[in-house]
């Protein structure tokens, strides 16, 4: 694939998932990544059975380089400001003023480089009554009011993924990638900035315009029942996923997939809105139904009627299916250390290209040698006062 990022060196000092997410979607384009660690155990996200190789730490930092700098030192901090003199964008998700005390605030970066890009992730924003408040995915995505659409108030518990922590690494890396395009117009650098908060409030645009237009308030089912969203377990146990939308012709084809043409002669069921109404009746009619057949031959008359479907998968599953693999969807490297790494390539294409190659995540302090090192022999060959 082409490297669209060629030549954009980041210095990537975030950890966990907000800062290190930014900085793999621009070396998943091409940038040159280098992740600034503490020395000794690093990110706290290494951790995990006694090493510094997690899974969740392979997660965000693959195509990267890895560097162990304190920037409480002086020596490390010139090792540092070495780096900046050449970077393009600089990262980090800290408390609000915790960069002034490691010294790696914006004000002395960029007065150092002031083509720098700075960006500066936060969990509620740098100011404000709840700035310096801890955040984490959970916290984001209740404050924002999404954490709400995802609970099944039958079973009230956090579920899924590190939706928010992901999102947010997303919006950061969208507002580098706009600063470094005004950047090549200008000439200056800037500082970006984006918290959990405003990322997940903009993400759930959604149920907030709904309020605001029409004063609902949405609820986990909401978008689901209007979007006639459904998951049906099979015969063998196994679970499918339907979206019928509004096109009539899906319902149509459903009616003829499950051999109940006569469905919506039943006045509960006989248009949208009465579907929509009676969302929970239909649910149970299908899952009878669904249940008298195994997935495999639910997915063959489903498709044979285009009905918008698809097993729902688990991850050992996913990427064994035909269109999957057709995309190359799953690839792999190699560390000499720490063996076969695979993963998911990034989604983008260019030219019609895919990326199937992938350099595995760092361990820690790998590229010292290769770019630490040289710097403190130039700097200890410096005149004194220079």
């Amino acid at each position: 694939m082409k490297k669209v990022l060629e030549g954009i060196r980041v210095l990537d000092q975030g950890t966990f998932i907000t800062g290190p997410a930014a900085g793999m979607l621009l070396a998943d384009m091409g940038a040159e990544v280098i992740k600034v660690e503490q020395p000794g155990n690093g990110d706290p996200f290494r951790a995990f059975k006694g090493g510094l190789y997690s899974p969740h730490f392979q997660t965000y930092n693959r195509n990267k380089k890895s560097i162990t700098l304190n920037t409480k030192q002086p020596e490390d901090l010139a090792v540092l400001d070495e780096l900046v003199l050449s970077a393009d964008v600089y990262i980090q998700n800290f408390r609000p003023g915790a960069a002034d005390r490691l010294n790696v605030g914006e004000s002395r970066l960029r007065a150092l480089n002031p083509k720098l890009v700075y960006c500066a992730i936060s969990g509620f924003g740098q100011t404000g009554p709840a700035a310096n408040r801890p955040a984490y995915d959970s916290v984001a995505q209740a404050a924002s009011a999404f954490l709400g659409l995802l609970i099944n108030p039958e079973n009230p518990r956090v579920v899924g993924p590190a939706i928010a922590d992901a999102v947010t690494g997303f919006y950061a890396a969208m507002g580098i990638m706009g600063a470094l395009f005004d950047r090549s117009r200008t000439g200056e650098g800037a500082l970006v900035e984006v918290s959990m908060l405003e990322a997940m409030c903009h993400f759930n645009l959604d149920a907030f315009t709904h309020y605001y237009s029409a004063g609902e308030v949405m609820g986990p089912y909401s978008r689901p029942s209007v979007s006639q969203s459904y998951v049906m377990k099979c015969g063998d146990g196994k679970w499918i996923a339907l979206h019928m939308s509004s096109p009539e012709k899906f319902w149509q084809g459903l009616a003829r997939a499950i051999q109940r043409e006569n469905l919506f002669d039943d006045p509960r069921f006989c248009d949208r809105n009465a579907r929509i109404e009676n969302q929970e009746a239909l649910i149970q009619v299908l899952s009878d139904i669904f249940a008298t057949q195994d997935r495999p031959e639910w997915c063959r008359r489903l498709e044979a009627e285009d009905v918008p479907h698809a097993p729902m998968y688990d991850t050992s599953e996913a990427l064994n299916d035909p269109q999957a693999q057709h995309l190359g969807i799953l690839v792999e490297g190699r560390h000499e250390q720490m063996g076969v790494f695979q993963t998911v390539r990034t989604p983008l294409t260019f030219n019609g290209q895919r990326e199937q190659s992938v350099v595995p995540p760092p361990t820690l302090g790998e590229h010292n040698a290769q770019i630490v090192a040289p710097l403190r022999e130039r700097l200890a060959q410096k005149p004194s006062g220079l």
